[in-house]
C-alpha cells in the first residue's frame, strides 16, 4: 500500500517520541530523491531516511542506508550548511495529509538561532523534499516546479504553500455518522471506493478491509447500505479512529512465498489464508523491512542498466565479428583449388592461347582423371594466369594463418566480456558496479569519465568459512580474481573455477593443511553459485593447487591457464553461500 495519511500520523507520533532532541551529525544524499540524516542523541545514533521516490516515498529510521556518491549534490551541501549540528524540535502533519514537516533549531553563520524545516511531501507521482527557511521561503527542493506549467511554485525564494487539500473528512475529528451518510449518498459505486473518496488519509487496502468487515467478505456498493450495514460501517470506522488515535499495530503482510507484499497499522483479514502477517516493533522497522530488498534491487538495476547495455552490445558485436571471420576462414579452404589450377595451367601451356576465357584440362590430381574447366583472364597470357592462381593460393594460405590467430583473439575477447557480464549480473552493491566500470575503463571499453576520476575503493573478497574451519575466498570481479589468485593466494592453496564457464576465482586457504573432501565440495558449490551457471543443476568445477595456475602474457583480467587438475560436479546452492558466509 502507499504510505497513507493515517499511517503517516502514527509514524509522526513515533518519530516525535524517538527523534525529538536528536542533533544532526551528518547529512548525505545517496540519490537525487533521497536524503539520509545521521542523528545523535546522548545515548544512541540513528539514520533517518527521507525518500521522495515516486514508488516508495517515505520517512523512517533505517539500518539499510544507501551508499553515498563520492561528491555530494548541491542540495545536500545546502542542507549541510544550515542543518549540520541542528536539533530536531518536532514532527508535524496537517490533518491526515501525506505531508510531514521536520522542524529544526539551528544557528546561522551570524550566531543567531533559526528555525528552518524540511517538508516531506509524500504525495502521488511527484513526491518532494523541500527545505524551507524560518520566514516560510523555499531555500531549495529535490523537485523544482515548472513555472509555466504548474500553478504551485516550488522555486528558491518563493513562499512555501501546502499542497491543495482534497477536502475529505477526517475520521479523527469528524462525526462518524456524517462520514457514513456521505458514503451512502454516492450510490452506485463500490463501497471501498466510496470510503476512499470520502474519508481522509485512508489507503485502498484499509478501505477494502473496512468493506470486508461490513459485507462479511462480500462485495458491496454504497447504495446497498441498509440500517444494519450502516451500523456495521459506523462501528468499524469508530474502531479504526481509535486505532489511529492510539498506536496501532505495525504489521507486515507476507505473500505465500513469505515475501513482503504490503504493510499496515491494523489487523488484516481480507486475504484469508493467502497471506500471513508479522507484527513489528516500530513503524520505522516495518518500513525498513518492507522496502529494503526492493530498494536494493532497484538501485542496483538502475546503476547497472547502462553497463549491461554496453556489454550486451559489445558481446553482440564480437559475436558478429567472429562469425564474419569464420566465414572468411571457410573461403580460405579453396586455396588448394587455386594451386591445382595453377599447376594444371602450367602443365597445359602448349594447349592454351592468350585470350581464351577458359580451358578444359584433365585433372591428374583426381583419382578418376576427370576433366575440369578452369576460368582464365583473357587479358593475361597462360603463364600469367597460372601465376595469378599461385598468388591467390599464397594469399589465402597467409589469410588462413592470420585469421586463425585473429579468431582465437576474438574468442578470448568474447570470453572476457562474458566474464565481465557475469560479474555484473552478480554484483549486489554500487561499489562492486563501480569496480567493474573502472575495469572496463582500464581495458579501453569505456572512455574515462571526469566524474569517475576518483580512485574506486578496493572491496574485500567475499569470505566464507567451511564446515571444517577452512577460510574460503571468492573474487568479486576479474581484477579481484587476478589479485586473489596471483598475489593473495599461496602456492599450496587450492584454486577452483567453473570449467569453461565465466565465474569467480575461489581459493581455499590451506595454511599447510590438507582440506578434506567436504571443504573442497563446499568450495566447489561456492564456485558454481558465483558463476554464470548459478541456475544449473550440475556444474563442472575444476580445482588444482595455485602453483599450477598461470597467467599468459598479455591476457585480459581474470584470464588464466592451468594444468594437473581434477573436476567435481556440484549443484549451486544459495543456502550454502548464506550458511558459510563470514562477511
Amino acid at each position: 500500500m502507499p504510505l497513507d495519511g493515517a499511517f503517516l500520523f502514527l509514524l509522526k507520533n513515533e518519530l516525535n517520541e524517538s527523534a525529538v532532541g536528536c542533533r544532526v551529525e551528518k547529512i548525505y544524499q545517496p540519490s537525487k530523491e533521497e536524503l539520509v540524516f545521521v542523528l545523535r542523541s546522548r545515548n544512541s545514533t540513528g539514520k533517518l531516511l527521507i525518500s521522495a521516490k515516486a514508488s516508495s516515498a517515505r520517512v523512517h529510521f533505517t539500518k539499510y542506508a544507501p551508499e553515498n556518491p563520492a561528491t555530494p549534490p548541491m542540495f545536500c551541501m545546502l542542507l549541510r550548511k544550515y542543518l549540520t549540528g541542528a536539533k530536531i524540535t518536532g514532527f508535524a502533519q496537517p490533518g491526515l495529509e501525506r505531508v510531514l514537516e521536520i522542524q529544526f533549531e539551528s544557528v546561522n553563520e551570524m550566531g543567531d538561532i533559526i528555525y528552518p524545516k524540511i517538508v516531506a511531501e509524500l504525495i502521488g507521482s511527484r513526491p518532494n523534499i523541500i527545505f524551507v527557511a524560518e520566514d516560510g521561503r523555499i531555500q531549495d527542493a529535490v523537485r523544482r516546479s515548472d513555472m509555466e506549467k504548474e500553478s504551485r511554485l516550488i522555486q528558491p525564494g518563493a513562499t512555501y504553500q501546502l499542497p491543495e487539500p482534497q477536502n475529505k473528512l477526517n475520521i479523527l475529528n469528524e462525526d462518524i455518522e456524517k462520514i457514513t451518510s456521505k458514503i451512502k449518498s454516492l450510490g452506485d459505486i463500490e463501497l471501498s471506493k466510496a470510503i476512499l473518496s470520502v474519508a481522509d488519509g485512508l489507503s485502498p487496502l484499509i478501505c477494502r478491509e473496512i468493506t470486508h468487515f461490513v459485507g462479511r467478505g462480500q462485495e458491496l456498493y454504497a447504495g446497498q447500505l441498509d440500517d444494519d450495514l450502516l451500523n456495521r460501517l459506523n462501528v468499524r470506522l469508530k474502531i479504526l479512529a481509535e486505532e489511529i488515535a492510539g498506536k496501532g499495530i505495525p504489521t507486515l503482510i507476507l505473500n505465500a512465498d513469505a515475501r513482503p507484499m504490503d504493510f499496515t497499522y491494523i489487523s488484516i483479514t481480507q486475504y484469508g489464508t493467502a497471506a500471513a502477517t508479522r507484527q513489528m516493533e516500530t513503524y520505522s522497522e516495518l518500513l525498513d523491512e518492507f522496502y529494503a530488498e526492493r530498494e536494493h534491487i532497484d538501485r542496483i538495476r538502475k546503476h547497472s542498466s547502462d553497463l549491461l547495455k554496453l556489454l550486451t552490445n559489445l558481446i553482440q558485436r564480437v559475436n558478429r565479428k567472429i562469425n564474419a571471420q569464420k566465414a572468411d576462414l571457410a573461403r580460405c579452404k579453396d586455396r588448394e583449388k587455386c594451386r591445382i589450377y595453377g599447376e594444371l595451367i602450367n602443365a597445359n601451356l602448349y594447349n592454351i592461347q592468350k585470350g581464351q576465357p577458359s580451358v578444359q584440362v584433365q585433372n591428374y590430381y583426381d583419382p578418376g582423371l576427370e576433366t575440369i574447366r578452369i576460368p582464365l583472364d583473357t587479358k593475361l597470357s597462360p603463364a600469367q594466369n597460372a601465376q595469378k592462381y599461385f598468388k591467390e593460393y599464397r594469399k589465402l594460405a597467409t589469410a588462413e594463418h592470420t585469421l586463425k590467430n585473429i579468431i582465437k583473439e576474438s574468442e578470448q575477447e568474447l570470453e572476457y566480456l562474458e566474464s565481465v557480464f557475469d560479474a555484473l549480473t552478480r554484483a549486489d552493491t554500487v561499489a562492486e558496479l563501480a569496480a567493474i566500470e573502472e575495469e572496463l575503463v582500464s581495458s579501453g571499453y569505456i572512455k574515462t569519465r571526469k566524474k569517475n576520476n576518483q580512485k574506486v575503493k578496493s572491496l574485500p573478497y567475499k569470505k566464507y568459512l567451511s564446515s571444517d574451519g577452512f577460510t574460503i575466498l571468492v573474487g568479486r570481479n576479474n581484477r579481484q580474481n587476478d589479485e586473489l589468485t596471483l598475489k593473495t593466494a599461496r602456492k599450496d592453496d587450492i584454486w577452483l573455477h567453473t570449467k569453461s564457464i565465466p565465474g569467480s576465482h575461489v581459493i581455499i586457504r590451506c595454511e599447510g593443511k590438507t582440506p578434506p573432501d567436504s571443504t573442497i565440495k563446499e568450495a566447489a558449490i561456492l564456485a558454481a553459485y558465483n558463476s554464470k551457471a548459478r541456475d544449473s543443476s550440475s556444474v563442472p568445477v575444476d580445482y588444482t593447487l595455485v602453483k599450477n595456475v598461470k597467467k599468459p602474457p598479455g591476457a585480459k583480467p581474470g584470464m588464466v591457464i592451468y594444468d594437473s587438475y581434477s573436476t567435481a560436479f556440484v549443484k549451486p546452492d544459495k543456502s550454502v553461500d548464506e550458511r558459510l558466509s563470514a562477511d
